[in-house]
């Protein structure tokens, strides 16, 4: 059995490698879905076996980029898909702007990776 959850992460976690590091751990753990930064944050939709969802959620929120600061974490768990693959969506500009951005950084070893 699969389950699904739909999660919006906001605080600093745009500019800092937060969607390639979600995409990374989402591959290791072998959960399809995708991640995109939006107006207000960064979104996420992860799919796949009940622990490695549990495992993806601890992991966001403990193993996150240096640089990225968690404000809040909301996510609902939604009926499965049976989606393959994972990707990174475009942003999304659309919305009220309320996301962090950081100011430009230098990119890191593990980003440029």
């Amino acid at each position: 059995m699969k389950q699904r959850v739909h999660g919006v992460i906001r605080g600093a976690v745009q500019g800092v490698g937060f969607r390639p590091f979600v995409y990374r751990l989402a591959r290791e753990l072998q959960l399809s879905g995708w991640v995109n930064n939006s107006s207000q944050g960064v979104f996420v939709e992860a799919e796949g076996d009940p622990a490695a969802i549990a495992a993806f959620l601890h992991r966001l929120r403990h193993e996150h980029p240096p640089r990225a600061f968690i404000q809040s974490f909301e996510y609902t768990v939604l009926d499965p898909t049976d989606a393959s693959g994972f990707v990174i969506r475009p942003s999304d500009p659309s919305g009220e702007k309320t996301a962090l951005v950081m100011p430009d950084i230098a990119l890191c070893d593990d980003c440029r990776k």
